[in-house]
């Protein structure tokens, strides 16, 4: 890993657009929301991070608003492709649980200021208080129906409701990714740490 890389910074690089200008137009946006606000940001503001031109901009977006409306669907998608997780076994439960918690936890700290803002955003503008209800309950359904198989195939016994697991899981895991945010060597720890609980929850044994 290069210096000073977050553990997490390969692990969402594959939402960027096939056009390189509106890929660079989405990651400048990004990186000035987070830095300034969503107020204070101007399209000027988003078109010199980008070395785009005004009129460039105007081809991919028409304003400030859907350009951020894209940037909360694609927060959305990486939430939902966490739950993703090639290359494991997918009859190893302790391996699925390790695997999707470590890239949730690695795709909310890498967004967590664009999350702040979508959710204050969400208070504002009926578009995005959707894609935000999508980002936090779609990956929790996704999760209890996870469960829901496991215990249909004898493979786990949940200390309660599959959705309820799936909630107290999804609420650990943001609550790790934003510790993992401010300090990023914690990150291997949290991921070892809510694995561990996901799976007492599940009621299986982390060592079998």
């Amino acid at each position: 890993m290069a210096r000073n890389q977050q553990p997490w910074a390969t692990r969402t690089a594959r939402d960027r657009s096939d056009a390189p200008a509106r890929g660079r137009l989405l990651d400048a946006a990004e990186a000035v929301f987070a830095r300034r606000g969503y107020g204070p940001t101007t399209i000027a503001d988003i078109t010199a991070e980008a070395e785009v031109s005004r009129a460039g901009f105007y081809v991919y977006f028409a304003s400030k608003e859907e350009i951020f409306r894209v940037l909360a669907v694609r927060v959305r998608d990486a939430f939902l492709a966490a739950q993703d997780v090639p290359g494991v076994d997918r009859d190893d439960a302790r391996e699925i649980c390790h695997a999707s918690t470590a890239a949730f936890i690695a795709a909310y700290a890498q967004r967590l200021p664009l999350l702040r803002l979508l959710e204050q955003q969400a208070q504002l503008d009926d578009d995005v208080r959707a894609l935000w209800e999508e980002t936090q309950e779609r990956p929790i359904h996704r999760s209890a129906r996870y469960i829901r198989r496991l215990v249909a195939e004898g493979r786990a016994a949940p200390v309660a409701d599959p959705l309820s697991v799936a909630r107290a899981v999804g609420g650990m895991s943001i609550e790790f990714a934003r510790l993992a945010a401010a300090d990023p060597r914690t990150y291997d720890a949290a991921v070892r740490d809510v694995t561990a609980m996901f799976l007492h929850l599940l009621g299986v044994d982390p060592q079998r």
